[in-house]
């Protein structure tokens, strides 16, 4: 079977995806900043690390334990991410910072880290953890979109750039999936309800809490489970697809956006949040 790899792992798609792996007979190295959110993955048979995709000595560490255990890592899964809400201009610049340090810079050090000892043994695959928010945007998500948009465009350049050398790149886009997300992103915009896009942050923060709890978002959306089903898939397919969307949400947000013009679409967001500057 597959030594793999995983970011993020302390709950929703990374814990979900190193028990189904550990399951199917798989090597799952699971890590988290903090091991010891791990202990349940590790009754589940993963071996686990210590792992902040934010710190190169931690990055280089696990990378360097994995490849000394097993060879090489065959199977990076670039899962480590969370959001955070508000309008732009009200996001303090240091949280901007962290998110893009979390959501992409991590994923692209992570990757540059296990790529020497994928092109020595002549095979590999980085399955990086994307959403359908590389592919559309909405208002008070800028900051998490341009992450999840940057991961698309990392994603289709690394796959020509290592293809040749053995290495497959995959990109997996969720839809509304039901984890601790939508409760990270309604905690960001606290603090953020005072001022000109007081109203505005306040109600991006409950459109997120309410599309989570609708019954539209419950049967359009998926679990944890459900995405890790797909991972599974990318890792065991001798040819496996160069992206992958997760539940109904995805495939119709996607495909929306796609055929919406601009003006449309933000007629269509009016529907759904206040414009910040008028009465």
């Amino acid at each position: 079977m597959t030594v793999v790899l995983i970011t993020g792992c302390s709950s929703g798609i990374g814990a979900a995806t190193a028990a189904d792996l550990a399951a199917h007979g798989h090597t799952v190295y699971a890590t988290a900043r903090r091991p010891e959110t791990l202990r349940d993955l590790a009754s589940k048979g993963c071996r686990t690390l210590a792992l902040d995709v934010t710190d190169e000595q931690s990055m280089a560490a696990a990378v360097a334990k994995v490849e000394s255990d097993e060879g090489s890592v065959e199977v990076l899964v670039n899962n480590a991410g969370y959001s955070q809400s508000g309008a732009v201009e009200t996001i303090p610049l240091d949280n901007i910072r962290k998110q893009f340090e979390t959501n992409v810079f991590g994923l692209i050090r992570m990757s540059q880290l296990v790529l020497p000892g994928m092109r020595e043994a002549g095979r590999g695959r980085i399955i990086n953890i994307g959403s359908m928010g590389g592919k559309l945007t909405f208002p008070g998500g800028g900051i998490y979109h341009a992450t999840k948009h940057a991961v698309e465009a990392i994603s289709d350049a690394m796959r020509f750039e290592v293809q040749g050398f053995g290495v497959q790149v995959v990109l997996i886009e969720p839809g509304l999936i039901t984890t601790e997300f939508a409760g990270t992103a309604v905690g960001s915009v606290q603090g953020l309800e005072d001022g000109p896009y007081g109203d505005f942050n306040a109600r991006v923060g409950e459109a997120t809490a309410e599309v989570y709890a609708s019954r539209v978002g419950k049967l359009a959306g998926g679990g944890p489970d459900s995405v890790a089903k797909v991972i599974r898939k990318a890792i065991e397919r001798k040819r496996p697809r160069a992206r992958y969307t997760v539940t109904p949400s995805a495939s119709l947000a996607i495909l929306q956006r796609r055929i919406t013009p601009d003006k449309l679409w933000d007629l269509a967001m009016r529907a759904q949040f206040p414009v910040p500057g008028t009465k």
